[in-house]
């Protein structure tokens, strides 16, 4: 028997559609709950430790000091390691497991060279997770005095605000750079003879001496109060001269001399450091730039004495520019062959010539100075070549004020170029020519003259003589061809409108002196 009851059709319809929802519904709260899960669970994952240094700085081969790193680790603080680029570093305060912040020290040994050190502190949490940061150490170290006292045989720095002092003579040999900071005092003790003190970048060797003109870099004596910063000496003038030796830098470019390569004036005999000459015109033994050489031509020998700065067989690949010799009781600067070129030069009170040129020198001093002191012999001092090569210098832009002395001398079949350069402060009463010396060549200068090989043209003289006053009789058969010439080609005049820029030497002792006031 089959029973039916009244409405029986949407009761099922109504229960299948609640089953439906049902269904639905079901689905609906499972996704949920995932969704809430998984929410969930990303918030309750830590984030990787942050860690941050702190810069500090440290001297060279000096005490540890400490680095401090602040770190923030969700995950609980768990362990932590250290490198550094150079040095050696170790963690010597930690904080406790599970920290979630904190300060990690690291004790950092700086190493024996100055420059930036990199500290790398990598901090692990307790979920494995790895965060790293870094600080940076400046190692560097000034108001220290070391003493030099063996030659330099592989590449060296001495850092800018410490003082050197040179214990006899030190060469920096082939292969070997010695690279001097800006604001570095370099002093020799005192001495003669085989125990001068001097500096000697042999042949193959170089120098970076890079000062400014905020910082140039200063060779001086041991008596010399001087510190780094400062410019003017507290205790000497440019009357104390010969208080050790002084700068020399030998190259391989070509000389004209006995042989390819001979042994530089100044330094003995059997050191074999002072050799230079060769055949590379392009030699190149460094940069000097920014730098003050004073009090310094110690004897060796009877009249053989170190020049400020002597550069024997020096390559055009070298710069000079920015250089200063103060009271030097040799030549100031002495160009012995070579190519180099040179400007901004300053010398300044030297008891024998200011510029020396010899053995066929081919280079070019431009903007160059020359402020005579109550010895000082000749403003210029030109030789002419030595043996069977020849060569032709340029010296240009140049202001020479005197006192009593010569202002030039050309000799022994000097060839080359004076031009554009200005004489002033000469007494009238003084030694004041440009003559070809006393001695069996002078007629090669003036057949050199006469032929254009030496050429002398826009040189001033501030004077109340003539230019035959001033060329006298010198040049033997010649003369009167010199003196029409030199008086077509140069000028006596009251105003320079020649001469050097002297508003570039504001950086120099001549200058803290009020030397250059009336330049």
């Amino acid at each position: 028997m089959k029973v039916t009851f009244a409405g029986q059709t949407e009761f099922v319809t109504d229960l299948k559609l609640f089953l439906e929802m049902k269904k639905l519904l079901s689905l609906l709260l499972m996704s949920g709950t995932l969704i809430f899960l998984a929410s969930c669970g990303d918030d309750d994952d830590p984030l990787a430790p942050g860690v941050t240094g702190t810069d500090t700085s440290a001297e060279p081969a000096g005490d540890a000091v400490n680095v401090t790193f602040s770190f923030t680790a969700e995950g609980g603080y768990a362990s932590s390691a250290v490198e550094a680029s150079a040095g050696s570093a170790e963690v010597t305060t930690e904080p406790g497991s599970g920290d979630e912040s904190g300060d990690v020290v690291v004790s950092f040994t700086p190493p024996a060279g100055s420059g930036d050190v990199t500290i790398t502190l990598t901090i692990t949490d307790e979920d494995g997770q790895i965060g790293s940061g870094t600080a940076t150490v400046s190692v560097s170290l000034t108001g220290q005095t070391f003493t030099v006292s063996s030659n330099i045989t592989a590449d060296a720095t001495w850092v800018g605000g410490n003082t050197y002092v040179l214990d006899g003579r030190i060469a920096v040999l082939e292969g070997a750079t010695l690279t001097i900071e800006a604001g570095t005092v370099i002093k020799g003790e005192e001495g003669d003879g085989a125990n001068a003190s001097a500096l000697i970048i042999a042949r193959g060797a170089q120098i970076e001496a890079n000062g400014t003109a905020s910082a140039p870099i200063i060779f001086t004596t041991v008596n010399d109060n001087i510190a780094p910063g400062e410019i003017a000496s507290p205790n000497l003038d440019e009357n104390d001269i010969g208080e050790w030796g002084g700068l020399l830098i030998l190259g391989n470019a070509p000389i004209s001399a006995d042989a390819a390569a001979i042994q530089i004036e100044g330094i003995p005999a059997d050191d074999t450091n002072g050799l230079y000459g060769g055949s590379d015109a392009e030699d190149n033994s460094g940069t000097i730039n920014y730098v003050s050489i004073r009090h310094g031509g110690a004897n060796i020998g009877e009249g053989n004495e170190i020049n400020g700065l002597t550069l024997g067989g020096v390559g055009s690949g070298t710069t000079i520019t920015n250089v200063e010799v103060v009271a030097n009781q040799d030549d100031g600067i002495e160009c012995f062959g070579g190519t180099v070129n040179i400007s901004n030069a300053l010398v300044w009170a030297q008891q024998d010539d200011a510029y020396d040129i010899d053995q066929a020198y081919s280079g070019t001093i431009d903007n160059y100075v020359y402020i005579a002191g109550e010895e000082s012999d000749h403003g210029l001092e030109i030789d002419g070549p030595e043996g069977s090569a020849t060569g032709s210098f340029t010296m240009r832009n140049g202001s020479l004020r005197g006192i009593s002395a010569e202002m030039a001398d050309f000799r022994d079949g000097a060839t080359g170029t004076v031009t554009n350069s200005y004489f002033f402060n000469f007494s009238d009463s003084g030694d004041l020519e440009l003559d070809a010396g006393d001695n069996d060549d002078e007629n090669a200068t003036s057949v050199n003259y006469v032929n254009g090989d030496l050429v002398l043209t826009g040189l001033e003289f501030n004077t109340t003589q003539t230019i035959a006053d001033i060329v006298e009789d010198k040049f033997a058969a010649n003369n009167a061809a010199f003196e029409t010439q030199m008086a077509e080609d140069n000028s006596i005049v009251t105003e320079a409108t020649v001469g050097a820029d002297a508003s570039v030497f504001g950086w120099t002792f001549a200058s803290a002196a009020g030397a250059l006031d009336d330049f």
